[in-house]
């Protein structure tokens, strides 16, 4: 049905790549491209090993739109998935635009020189792919991605105005190393040593960096764990787009060894993102630090525990008031038998999987740039449980 051309070739990618390759009714061939061709070709390896299907295999590099661009001209996709990093974007959606192709991706845009990151560039990019009859669908992640579709289900489905969100992420598992992310660490150091905001009754509200903090009773064993608040994007899109929203929060646990290691590394300067000298060169400290820390792709066969992500709702339904809680539970181990994965990867991969399924199929396929609760939840979630994240409502009141 769909020719797909993948951008990036880490953990997420990987998950992606192989769901892709599950879903073979829609996604009819498969392209993954990179920096370095020999990440591609170790994951294409992997997928014809588990499902017998052969993949092409491509080098790029992403910040170079030209070369881009002749990529999918050559190519040909109906659909470009960026799972690049999230410098990348603006990049790969110029390609997009050039070659008159989809766009897909599952964060937003961060300036690469300027910890901080926001949707004004990426929603800047609307009139023209509307004008080029083009879709772009940003954030099709799990968070952001599928907390979104989880709010756009509550609002279609279980509440008339939702007053209150908090987004809650917990990584409750255990890879018995001292220190390590569970995603890109450039991208996490710069994300958790940021900033917290949330949005109270129409305006932002700062807060110092992990200076929030709450206890909350996970479901299914997971059981009580400190959350600390942060900003995350997809609060940027949900308050404009959720009918009655007074206040949005998201929370992230985090352990103790991890809050220690990231006071040390902020003290001596190493989450630093200006260049110094060394040695006669430049180098910016936290691309050394990550450098240093172990391949988040690596983690899978040591990681034991589970992850639990959702969506923590009050509002009106009927004019009484009600509290729902949405939220997916998945096993590291699980997932790494299924393909080698930890959980915080599948949780990213197998999304932007069924982002790209829901475009293809054009469910979801309309000219412009789009959040996900813009879209129709239903037929995105019904997927979701079917490719390996089954979700639960609760009510609590």
């Amino acid at each position: 049905m769909a020719k797909v051309l993948i951008i990036g070739a880490g953990g997420v990618s990987s998950v992606a790549v192989h769901k892709c390759a599950q879903a073979a009714d829609v996604f009819t061939d498969i392209v993954l491209a990179s920096r370095t061709r020999a990440r591609c070709d170790t994951i294409a390896a992997s997928v014809k090993q588990r499902f017998g299907r052969s993949i092409e295999t491509a080098r790029v590099d992403a910040d170079n739109v030209p070369e881009l661009t002749a990529l999918i001209r050559s190519v040909q996709p109906d659909l470009v998935m960026n799972i690049a990093l999230p410098y990348q974007d603006l990049h790969i959606m110029d390609a997009c635009l050039e070659a008159g192709v989809n766009y897909l991706d599952t964060a937003n845009y961060e300036p690469p020189d300027d910890a901080h990151f926001e949707y004004k560039w990426q929603w800047a990019y609307a009139d023209r792919f509307r004008q080029a009859g083009l879709c772009a669908l940003l954030g099709s992640g799990f968070d952001p991605g599928v907390t979104n579709v989880f709010c756009a289900y509550a609002q279609k489905h279980l509440f008339d105005e939702i007053h209150v969100l908090d987004i809650i992420d917990a990584n409750a598992g255990d890879h018995g190393l001292p220190f390590a992310t569970n995603f890109n660490p450039e991208i996490n150091l710069r994300e958790v040593s940021a900033r917290g905001r949330y949005w109270e009754r129409g305006e932002w509200v700062e807060t110092d960096p992990l200076s929030w903090k709450m206890s909350f009773d996970f479901p299914e064993g997971i059981g009580r764990r400190s959350c600390y608040l942060m900003y995350h994007e997809e609060l940027e899109s949900l308050v404009k787009n959720l009918r009655g929203l007074r206040r949005a929060r998201f929370w992230m646990t985090f352990g103790d060894a991890y809050l220690n290691h990231l006071q040390v590394f902020r003290n001596v300067g190493l989450i630093g993102i200006e260049p110094v000298d060394f040695q006669g060169q430049k180098i910016v400290p936290l691309q050394f630090l990550a450098r240093l820390l172990p391949d988040p792709a690596s983690l899978g066969p040591r990681t034991v525990g589970k992850t639990c992500i959702g969506c923590l709702m009050r509002g009106q339904k009927d004019g009484k008031e009600r509290v729902r809680y949405i939220y997916n539970i998945c096993d590291h181990q699980e997932c790494y038998r299924e393909l080698g994965s930890q959980a915080i990867s599948y949780t990213t991969g197998v999304p932007a999987m069924v982002g790209a399924m829901m475009l293809v199929t054009g469910a979801w396929n309309r000219p412009g740039v789009w959040n996900m609760e813009q879209m129709d939840p239903d037929p995105f979630l019904e997927a979701l449980g079917r490719y390996g994240l089954p979700w639960k409502v609760v009510d609590l009141a």
